[in-house]
């Protein structure tokens, strides 16, 4: 654990080193340090956000400073690695894939050497840990894409993603929560909502959390897209 400033009013805890992140102990200690943490009550401390190997506490200068916050973030954590972070949400999120909800399932499965009903075989029989929440309010970042499925992103971003794309981008799989450009490879769409800002909290998942896939028609997705108001 080595803690650094940002500027005045952050505070950066490193859990592990970058070449560690998406480990599942990383991800544990990230869950951990943030159940820890997040619950404190540190005074001054306004925000507590986790990235794929660091917390960053970001706190109101008029209260407290790194040189005050520092300590007691420290024997905060060093006492609560004694105890094990809450079990991990599994949560499980269907999928339309290939059409116009998945327009490059064909090119993954064409770059991968497999058929486009292996890829989306693959794609639902993994089993994913968040690793982390970024780029967007709900974005998660997910670790356990089956090796045959690693694909580059698009060699040039689409200039509008839709909410609820999922996509592939090198080792890892994910899914956009908002309209947005973005160069990951859309293999399907999900019609639930991963973030609704009148929701507390406001994001369907969270760092840690077991994501599985589950494949729907288009019929399907229609019907749940209405449910969920999208």
């Amino acid at each position: 654990m080595r803690l650094s400033s940002l500027g005045d009013s952050a505070l950066v805890v490193r859990i592990a080193p970058d070449e560690a992140a998406g480990d599942a102990a990383t991800i544990e200690a990230l869950r951990a340090a943030v159940a820890g943490l997040a619950t404190a009550n540190l005074p001054g401390v306004v925000d507590v956000a986790a990235a794929s190997a660091t917390v960053t506490l970001v706190f109101d200068p008029t209260m407290t400073s790194v040189g005050t916050l520092g300590p007691l973030v420290e024997h905060l954590l060093r006492a609560r690695s004694e105890r094990p972070a809450p079990a991990p949400r599994a949560v499980s999120l269907p999928v339309c894939y290939g059409g116009a909800h998945g327009p490059d399932l064909d090119a993954v499965a064409e770059h991968t050497g497999l058929d486009p009903n292996t890829v989306i075989r693959l794609h639902t029989n993994a089993r994913y840990r968040v690793a982390m929440i970024g780029f967007l309010p709900g974005f998660p970042y997910l670790v356990g894409l089956p090796a045959a499925l690693a694909m580059p992103r698009l060699a040039e971003p689409r200039m509008q993603v839709p909410a609820g794309a999922v996509g592939i981008a090198g080792d890892r799989t994910g899914v956009y929560p908002l309209a947005s450009p973005g160069g990951w490879r859309i293999i399907g769409r999900t019609p639930l909502p991963l973030f609704r800002p009148d929701r507390d909290p406001p994001t369907l998942l969270a760092a840690g959390d077991i994501v599985r896939f589950t494949p729907i028609d288009a019929a399907a997705f229609d019907r749940l897209a209405t449910e969920a108001g999208r």
